[in-house]
């Protein structure tokens, strides 16, 4: 896996990545991470890549880690001893 370059974001680490004729978006909060691969062909750059990053999709990505969060803990306390 070959690493691209970190994207800045306020609440996120995101790094982007190429390996196997794939773009590896890799977004990371706290113990949680979210990756997402799109292929060499849907795409011409990698800024096109960090294009897809916008408003509307990183709302749904904190969302996400909201309710992995959530899912997590719920596990946790069913397997409480």
């Amino acid at each position: 896996m070959r690493y691209i370059k970190e994207i800045s974001h306020p609440a996120f680490r995101i790094g982007l990545y190429f390996w196997n004729n794939k773009y590896l978006i890799k977004i990371e909060a706290g113990q949680y991470e979210q990756t997402y691969k799109i292929s060499e062909m849907d795409v011409s750059s990698d800024e096109e890549v960090i294009q897809l990053l916008d408003e509307p999709f990183m709302q749904r990505v904190n969302e996400r880690f909201g309710q992995m969060h959530a899912d997590f803990m719920e596990t946790i306390q069913r397997h409480e001893y």
